[in-house]
């Protein structure tokens, strides 16, 4: 059987190719991956050579290849690979969890647009503070009171949003590393939180590849 394929971009500031990369790693799903180096002369021809029948202009990471079918978009693709793998629980069990897993999903996917812009991910930063306006304030609390109140409700600090890691903690875990990049303190539930999404091999793994990477992009280096 042949194993899907996962479209990515630089693992040092994709963060959008992270979230299903993550999902995939962690749940063990196999999978193979290709990564395109964004922002270069060649980068659209090659992300446009994996694009779906009818999107040949479609430029961006990340895209799953499954057989003859092409899922693009972070969160599709964490749908996707739910609705393949029930058994694994990428979404909580629960209904009610489960709707509240995919609103702050959702959440996540539409906005925060100070978080993106001011800090941006850059695995290989050396950790330390950036001027933070109110804008960029109001992001960094939401997300800390995401945090806090799911795993107040759903598990033991230290341990993921919903119990078992799942599609939420996958789009919240760029959010992690710019937290880390950027020296933000956190307080003492959301700083597990953050520590164990840190400890899973499979983000250490990731870390380590955009270590290695070489390609600097200027405009994320903030």
């Amino acid at each position: 059987m042949t194993r899907p394929v996962l479209v990515i971009g630089n693992k040092n500031y994709s963060s959008w190719s992270l979230r299903p990369w993550l999902l995939l790693a962690v749940k063990g799903i196999a999978f193979d991956e290709v990564r395109v180096p964004l922002y270069q002369q060649q980068s659209k021809a090659a992300i446009q050579a994996h694009a779906p029948a009818g999107r040949s202009q479609y430029g961006k990471v990340p895209m799953l290849k499954d057989g003859d079918l092409t899922v693009w978009d972070s969160l599709a693709i964490c749908e996707y690979v739910a609705e393949r793998h029930p058994t694994l629980e990428c979404w909580p069990s629960d209904a009610r969890d489960r709707a509240r897993a995919r609103s702050i999903s959702a959440e996540m996917h539409a906005g925060f647009r100070a978080l993106r812009t001011q800090m941006p991910m850059n695995c290989r930063r050396t950790p330390a503070p950036v001027p933070r306006d109110a804008e960029l304030d109001a992001d960094i609390e939401r997300v800390i009171e995401i945090w806090t109140n799911a795993l107040a409700e759903h598990a033991a600090p230290g341990s993921y949003l919903f119990g078992e890691f799942g599609v939420a903690d996958a789009m919240y875990a760029p959010v992690v590393l710019r937290f880390t990049a950027y020296a933000v303190e956190l307080p003492k539930t959301a700083r597990a939180y953050a520590d164990a999404i840190l400890a899973l091999p499979a983000l250490q793994a990731w870390i380590a590849d955009a270590r290695r990477e070489t390609e600097v992009l200027e405009h994320f280096q903030k």
